[in-house]
């Protein structure tokens, strides 16, 4: 009796490191994905592409779930995922520069240093766009009404730090000009208001116009890129730095863990979104966003966020003014 009582209990013991193994990251729960922005944007509609290229690559256990939580310029949803245990099982897709941006400009329930990079996806140039059918045609129009009429026009963004909120501050500094400024939980909800003449202009990024990629036409115009170089998704539309306005300002999209997932989840993962943007399959599908698609790995967007820290710290000084 003895010896089956320890048969059978090194019996359990296999069972229990084989069913250890079986259910081993990232097969044995749904991985979150959180955004911080509503459903409709870009951040959004580039998870979603994606998520199942990378799904495919990490197996076919893995299972991803996309929950937004908008809300703050994304505050709520990267305090959330900093937060979480650190087991690989909670993502962030954090929009550079409101990442590094708010925490800058004032006490946020998250700290950059609370997260590892794991991958950047897009750098999407910021565009300033209004109604096709509307008087505004031009970014000297918008210049010209806002120093005839100072707070008459109004123009959305995506909220407080964020891409569209930064570069209207800088036009505004740059061309002397009052407008008066709206934030949004997302690039839908602006581009609902705008369209429904709610407000006069809307900042958004060059992903979210496939409609206009190429010379094409819709519902929107794009009057400015705050851009040195001009998008090769949007050729016809000038630049800042060409209408001699200097106000830059993009998008950078990509994924982000909590400080602490081990390095083999780490590496699996990034592995995979690189994988994943090669993909044609991919690319096809993400039309929209294929034109601003600009993978580096974790450690490389890292350092290159270390010179864009420099650059919003200009930005932080000069609002504390």
């Amino acid at each position: 009796m003895k010896k089956l009582n320890t048969v059978l209990a090194a019996l359990m013991l296999a069972l229990g490191t084989a069913s250890n193994t079986w259910a081993a990251w990232p097969d044995d729960k749904p991985i979150e994905v959180v955004i911080g922005f509503a459903p409709g944007g870009g951040t959004d509609s580039m998870a979603r592409k994606l998520l199942p290229f990378v799904q495919k690559r990490l197996g076919a256990g893995t299972q991803f779930v996309v929950v937004n939580k908008p809300g703050a310029s994304g505050e709520i949803a990267n305090a959330y995922v900093a937060k979480a245990k650190p087991d690989g099982y909670t993502l962030a897709i954090v929009n550079v520069p409101g990442f590094l941006f708010l925490p800058m400009s004032k006490k946020s329930q998250y700290q950059p240093e609370d997260f590892q990079l794991i991958a950047r996806v897009v750098d999407d140039p910021t565009i300033l766009v209004t109604r096709s059918d509307g008087k505004i045609n031009a970014l000297q129009t918008v210049i010209g009404v806002a120093k005839q009429t100072p707070g008459a026009l109004s123009a959305g963004h995506n909220g407080d730090g964020t891409n569209g909120d930064l570069a209207l501050q800088l036009l505004k500094t740059a061309a002397g000009i009052d407008l008066t400024l709206v934030p949004y939980k997302g690039t839908g909800l602006q581009k609902t208001d705008l369209l429904g003449g709610h407000i006069s202009l809307g900042t958004i990024s060059v992903s979210d116009v496939p409609e206009l990629h190429k010379g094409g036409s819709g519902n929107l115009r794009a009057i400015v890129q705050f851009t040195a170089k001009r998008s090769a998704a949007l050729p016809q539309v000038p630049t800042a730095t060409e209408l001699g306005v200097n106000a830059l300002m993009s998008s950078e999209r990509g994924f982000a863990a909590p400080k602490g997932v081990s390095a083999d989840v780490m590496k699996k993962l990034e592995q995979a979104i690189a994988d994943s943007l090669k993909d044609p399959e991919f690319l096809a599908a993400a039309s929209s966003d294929a034109p601003v698609i600009a993978y580096l790995s974790g450690a490389q967007w890292q350092k290159s966020l270390e010179q864009n820290r420099i650059a919003l710290q200009k930005l932080v000084n000069s609002r504390s003014k």
